[in-house]
């Protein structure tokens, strides 16, 4: 089937990128075409300049996961040095030729190719003219954009990333052994192991769901991301960030399991406390204030969606 598609990073499938994704459905209708949206295997700046490249909001899989729930198809490219070489018009001929694209839906100040920053939508058009693709132009959402989504991640402003998002922000990993602090205290935690290229939530406590193997049943979940304070200088002492969720009401062995944690609301920063137990009365409060956040917007309800 011939196919209708945008291009782009996609990270986070913002409102901004919903937006397009809408764009791109309702164009290719109007023409029976099938809608794709191509995206990378990786941020481009990771081939071109890896010191500048920004943390991904969510990984390639998750990634691709939600833009087929907008009703889109998703295409991985590897994003080569093949691939980042090619111009405006040979990445056109390209797709034309290898997918039957026939229309390409442009995201506000979305570019591609390596002359595409110096290009107008008007030259898009012209230049998708000489190869047989329609060039259209989908609208802006005025201020939403990938970075300014991490920017309010990793200063734990939530609020601020779910408005962007229009979902909850969210970070994943492997469930790996800890020091089992949170065992003897009655406040058993599953350990994350992060990918290094993921932005990760300020230092904090948050109030979160739970999702574990990619399944779609949410459990609530109040998450710690720092370094145990109230243990420096001891043996439990993590001495590097830690990303511990306790799974409320959750009772099996995750060790090893894929789980990922959609944050609903910041508690409060992390704290030293002076005593085991000043930690786990605030632990309590944390649990309380986790299930009325969690409840109050009813997230798992509308499976993490405005």
């Amino acid at each position: 089937m011939k196919k209708a598609v945008t291009i782009g990073t996609f990270d986070g499938v913002h409102r901004g990128h919903q937006l397009v994704l809408e764009t791109l459905k309702s164009e290719a209708a109007k023409r029976n075409l099938q809608p794709v949206a191509m995206t990378f295997d990786r941020h481009p700046l990771q081939l071109i300049a890896p010191d500048r490249a920004p943390g991904n909001l969510m990984s390639v899989q998750r990634k691709s996961a939600l833009i087929k729930a907008e009703g889109v198809d998703p295409i991985i490219l590897p994003f080569t040095e093949q691939l980042r070489q090619m111009r405006v018009y040979e990445w056109l001929e390209y797709i034309h030729r290898k997918y039957d694209v026939e229309l390409l839906v442009a995201g506000y100040d979305n570019t591609f190719g390596s002359d595409g920053i110096d290009l107008s939508i008007a030259d898009y058009k012209d230049i998708g003219a000489a190869v047989g693709i329609e060039v259209v132009s989908a609208p802006e959402v005025e201020g939403v954009s990938s970075s300014a989504v991490r920017k309010a991640v990793k200063r734990g402003d939530i609020v601020a990333a779910r408005n962007l998002l229009g979902h909850l922000p969210e970070l994943e990993g492997k469930v790996m052994p800890g020091f089992h602090v949170g065992h003897e205290i009655g406040f058993p935690t599953a350990n994350l192991q992060i990918s290094r290229d993921l932005v990760i939530p300020a230092v904090g406590v948050y109030a979160a769901i739970a999702f574990i193997d990619g399944g779609s049943e949410g459990i609530p979940a109040m998450v710690n991301i720092g370094y145990r304070p109230t243990f420096e200088g001891t043996v439990k002492s993590s001495g590097q960030l830690t990303v511990e969720a306790h799974i409320i009401g959750a009772e099996e062995n995750l060790y090893n399991r894929n789980m990922r944690l959609e944050f609903v609301d910041r508690l409060r920063d992390e704290m030293k406390f002076g005593s085991v137990a000043e930690l786990v009365r605030q632990l309590e409060k944390d649990k309380e204030d986790t299930l009325k956040r969690v409840n109050r917007d009813e997230w798992i309800k509308k499976g993490g969606k405005d």
